[in-house]
Formats: C-alpha cells, sequence, structure tokens
C-alpha cells in the first residue's frame, strides 16, 4: 500500500511529465490554427476564426507559462493539497481546451460535402490521438480534452442529417478506443514514477551505505596506521633494554660461574630469547606491512630445513608430551630459503602450540612441478567460518585471556603475508576437533646449483685487533657493545653522537663502523655513517643496526643498501656480520 506521501509525489511528477510532453506541441498546434484560419476564412466568419485563433493562443501561452512554474517547484516542499489544486486545475483548463478546439467545425461552418468529412474526420483523429500521449499521464485531464472535442463533432455530423449517424458511431468507437489506449499509457506512466521513486530510494540507500563503508574504511585505516605507528615506537623503545640486556649476559656467559649462577644465567638467557622472538615477531609483521622483503629466489635442498626446524622445535613438542615426526625427502626448490624456514617455523610452532595430545607430522609430497611442504596435527582443528580469519593479525583461537605464552596472534599473519610476497599457494584443511593440515606449494628445482648455508665464517679473517667504531645514543648499549667487542679481541670505540664518532675517527681510523639507525636530536646511522665515509673514505665497511619497525623507516634503511640488522641482535649473529663485513674488505 502506497503512502498518502508517496501518492502525492507520484501525482506531482504525473503532473511535470504531462507538462514535460506537451511543451514541444505549443509552437506546432499555433502554427496549426492559424493554418486553419486561413484554410476557412471568408467574409462571413472573419471576427469568429479570429477569434478562436487568439483564444487558441492565449490558452498555449497560459499552458507554457503554468507549465514552467510547475516543472521549476521543490518537488520536496509540494503539499499534498497544493498538488491536488494543480491536478484539478489541469483538469478544468483542458476541458476547456478541448471544447474550444471541438466547437471549430461549428465556427468554420463546414458545409455538408466529402471534403468536409474528410476536414473534420481527420482533425478528430489528428487532435483526439494525438492528445493520448501528450496528457495521458494526468488521465482525467486526456478524458475532459478528448471528451470535450468528440461530443462537439459528433453532434456536428449528426446535425449533418441521417445519412453521418454511422460515422457518428464510428467516433463514439474511436472515443473508447482511445480512451483504452489513454489508460493503457497512463498506467504505464505511473509505473514508470513508481520505477524511478524506488530506484532513487535504492541509490540513496546505497550512497548512504557507501558513505558508511567508506567512513568505516576511513576509520580502520586511521586505526591500523595508529596501530602501527604504536607498535613500532613500543618496539623500539623495547628492544634498546633487551638488546643492551642480551650482550650483558652474552659477556657474562664468558665469566667464571658457579653451577648455580650458570643455572640463572640460562634461565635469564632463556627469559631475554622469549623477549627477543616477540619482538623479532613484530618485526617481521613490520616488514611485511612495509614491502621491504625482497625475495631472493635460488635453488635449495628442503631436507636440510626440515631437519633444522626439527632440530629446534622437537624438544617443544616432546616437553608437551607429543610426537614429533617428519620424512626424509630428496626434493630442492627454487624458492627464498631465509622466508620459506620463517613460514615454516610459524606454521610447526602454531602446530605444537594448539596440539594437546598426539602430533605434528612433516612431509613433502611432489605435485606436477611443485613439491607441497606440508604440517600436519592433531590439534584442535578451525571451524570453517575461522579459515579466513586465523590469518588476521592478533587473532587467535582459544586465546580470550591473551596468554602471551600463546603468542601475539601474528604467527599465520606473517605466513599469508610471506606466501604472498613469495607468489606461493598455502592451502588450509581442517576438522574441529580433529586437527589441521597446512600445505605450501613451493616450485620444484632441478638446478644442480643448491643454496649452502654460510654458517661458517672465513677462517683468513680474524677480529682480533680489528678497529670498531660504535655509535648508539643508549649507554647501556654502547657499554654492553664495548664489553662484548672486547671479549673478541677488537679495539673498540663508543660514540653517543656524529660529531663524538668523527673527533674519535680523526685520532684512531677505524676499519669498521657499527651504527644504530635512529640518533638524538633526529640524526641517523645512514647520516652517520655518510659523514665518516666522506672524511674517511667510501670503501669503509659499515654494519646499520635498528631497533625501528615503522614502514617507512624499514624502507629508507633498506634504500641505503647498508647491511641492516635488527635489534635484539643476537651475539653470534652479529660475530657473523662483522667478520663478513671486514673480510669483504680485504
Amino acid at each position: 500500500m502506497m503512502t498518502p506521501l508517496t501518492e502525492n509525489q507520484i501525482l506531482l511528477e504525473q503532473i511535470r511529465l504531462m507538462q514535460g510532453n506537451a511543451s514541444g506541441s505549443r509552437l506546432g498546434i499555433s502554427i496549426f490554427s492559424l493554418f486553419l484560419v486561413w484554410a476557412y476564412f471568408d467574409q462571413g466568419n472573419t471576427t469568429l476564426l479570429l477569434s478562436w485563433s487568439g483564444l487558441v493562443m492565449l490558452g498555449n501561452f497560459y499552458s507554457w507559462r503554468r507549465a514552467g512554474r510547475i516543472l521549476a517547484l521543490d518537488v520536496s516542499s509540494v503539499s499534498i493539497a497544493h498538488v491536488k489544486y494543480l491536478s484539478l486545475s489541469l483538469i478544468a483548463y483542458y476541458t476547456c481546451y478541448g471544447a474550444l478546439w471541438g466547437v471549430f467545425p461549428w465556427i468554420a461552418q463546414v458545409k455538408d460535402t466529402s471534403v468536409g468529412i474528410m476536414l473534420i474526420l481527420t482533425y478528430l483523429a489528428g487532435m483526439a490521438g494525438g492528445a493520448v500521449a501528450l496528457m495521458s499521464p494526468v488521465l482525467p485531464a486526456y478524458f475532459g480534452f478528448a471528451g470535450m472535442l468528440l461530443t462537439s463533432m459528433t453532434i456536428k455530423l449528426y446535425s449533418m442529417g441521417p445519412d453521418y449517424y454511422n460515422i457518428c458511431g464510428s467516433a463514439v468507437l474511436f472515443l473508447i478506443l482511445l480512451a483504452i489506449q489513454a489508460k493503457n499509457s497512463s498506467q504505464a506512466a505511473k509505473i514508470a514514477i513508481k520505477v524511478k521513486f524506488e530506484n532513487m530510494d535504492l541509490m540513496s540507500k546505497l550512497l548512504v551505505e557507501t558513505e558508511n563503508a567508506q567512513a568505516a574504511r576511513l576509520d580502520a585505516e586511521h586505526a591500523n596506521h595508529t596501530k602501527s605507528k604504536f607498535l613500532a615506537a613500543a618496539s623500539h623503545d623495547l628492544r634498546q633494554p633487551i638488546y643492551a640486556l642480551g650482550l650483558f649476559l652474552e659477556v657474562l656467559s664468558r665469566s667464571s660461574l658457579s653451577e648455580d649462577q650458570r643455572d640463572v644465567l640460562v634461565s635469564a638467557q632463556a627469559s631475554s630469547d622469549a623477549s627477543a622472538d616477540m619482538l623479532n615477531t613484530l618485526l617481521n609483521f613490520s616488514r611485511i606491512e612495509a614491502g621491504v622483503i625482497q625475495p631472493n629466489i635460488q635453488p635449495f635442498r628442503l631436507q636440510h630445513l626440515i631437519n633444522k626446524i626439527e632440530n629446534e622445535l622437537s624438544p617443544q613438542a616432546e616437553a608437551k608430551g607429543i610426537v614429533y615426526r617428519s620424512h626424509e625427502t630428496q626434493f630442492s626448490v627454487n624458492s627464498d630459503i631465509a622466508l620459506v624456514e620463517l613460514i615454516f617455523r610459524n606454521l610447526v610452532s602454531n602446530a605444537i602450540r594448539y596440539t594437546e595430545q598426539g602430533g605434528i607430522l612433516v612431509g613433502c609430497r611432489k605435485r606436477g612441478r611443485q613439491v607441497i611442504l606440508e604440517v600436519w596435527d592433531t590439534g584442535v582443528g578451525i571451524e570453517p567460518n575461522q579459515h579466513q580469519e586465523i590469518f588476521r593479525e592478533f587473532h587467535q583461537l582459544g586465546n580470550p585471556e591473551r596468554d602471551h605464552r600463546k603468542g601475539l596472534g601474528l604467527g599465520l599473519a606473517i605466513v599469508e603475508g610471506l606466501t604472498r610476497t613469495l607468489g606461493h599457494n598455502l592451502l588450509l584443511g581442517s576438522t574441529p576437533d580433529k586437527g589441521s593440515v597446512f600445505k605450501l606449494a613451493l616450485p620444484i628445482a632441478h638446478s644442480a646449483i643448491i643454496h649452502e648455508e654460510l654458517n661458517s665464517v672465513p677462517i683468513r679473517v680474524q677480529l682480533k685487533g680489528v678497529n670498531v667504531l660504535v655509535i648508539d645514543d643508549d649507554e647501556s648499549v654502547r657499554a654492553g657493545m664495548l664489553l662484548l667487542l672486547s671479549e673478541w679481541g677488537c679495539l673498540c670505540q663508543a660514540a653517543q653522537s656524529i660529531e663524538e664518532a668523527l673527533a674519535m675517527a680523526s685520532v684512531q681510523k677505524p676499519d669498521l663502523i657499527i651504527s644504530d639507525y635512529r640518533l638524538r636530536e633526529q640524526a641517523s646511522g645512514l647520516t652517520a655513517i655518510a659523514t665518516l665515509r666522506t672524511a674517511l673514505g667510501s670503501s669503509l665497511p659499515a654494519l646499520l643496526i635498528t631497533g625501528d619497525t615503522a614502514p617507512d623507516r624499514l624502507r629508507e634503511a633498506t634504500r641505503s643498501g647498508l647491511p641492516l640488522l635488527h635489534k635484539p641482535v643476537s651475539p653470534s649473529e652479529l660475530f657473523r656480520h662483522i667478520v663478513f663485513a671486514i673480510d669483504k674488505a680485504i
């Protein structure tokens, strides 16, 4: 059931449509009226014909002015009463207009001849038939116009005698047929107007929904940007003390300790490593968001990677009382071994975390030109409606209390991001309460050149006597680096600013620069290294260490081309990079 307001809108649109239809016909009707005056002009009817033509033109002028006002109305502000007034006034006008055209055969004194009869019939058909398209949107207006026109014409024919009664009947039948056609046309116009309003309503709703979706998207982007900035700032501030703690613990491990002190040290190192692992997870996620990961694709054997992950993570499975098994494979694949290792480690860690009984199975199988690396578990499984959600950052299953021992909820988000970066496919199959399987598709390699890990350092390089200049604005980091590098036999100096580093370098030229990325007073390690290389030579080896995870800073640091290490750097990794940097410079 249409509401009154909607009925009012439809009627107003019908009136506007009728006025719009008539806008192009008024000039033609005026010219036609002048033609009729010319055709039937004689001395006996001059005044009547000219008066009739003047009334036609005056009516057309009135209709034109009235149509302009109606079409200019603000549809939303027109009352129901005013719309009804417009409708009634139009009906009255066109009824009178029909009567005006109906009296023409009487005024023109059409004779009882074949030409006269033909004129009346042509006149009748043209005016009444043409009015269907123009006036049918407001059906009563058409009935008023056509009724008066045809009534007058029929009476005129009837007055010509019995010979024309059949023509009168035909005229009446013609009127009935036109009425049916006008009614159908009016209904079609009303349906079209209703569809127009429905489309406008849908477009309005769609616009509102689009605006809401746009606002929600902007809010989500802002929240995501704020989250990233917070994580970057928090990560940087947390990395500094944890990095320094790792350096001090490494130095302490080289000291003479009692058995009890050694146990305490091991516990402290385990806690430090756990904190470092959480920060590295945040770093990996930030690197994916920043888009700074550049895959280094080369062939490598999968078995080496499977053995490495098993050696590292099988003790965790055994500690939970679950089985960890892997099948040996001879397959080699083309990919980035470091990124695949990170994906594989996250998948296995996730499997161990969510499995309480049964076990973990790792295996490979060939499918066409791909090797499918599979990680099976008998864990809690994943509901179908969660298969997409688990790859969102900070999304965890079964951890409403946010127990940090169950991770940060970034593992699978990192897996998804790295898989996308490498262009590989990752498939998930799972049955709730029975377990899950993740399948990573890797392109098979047939090359004889296989990647070998560079875990060993060049034998010909020794750190004893190597002069290292450390630049870091954190006092604890500088102290830890001095102690550790001295333990390795280096001659070490530490500066907190670029100016202090230049002063030290002018006295004793360093063999290697190790600089933090973010220094005091908005200075950066990139500027510090560039300044020292300008003063001491562009070939001076340098390492850049950063605790930043902000995407823009990661991109800037990566573009520099300097070896980039991320805090907290493990002592073994730091040692390895120092050795390779010195070896490369020799």
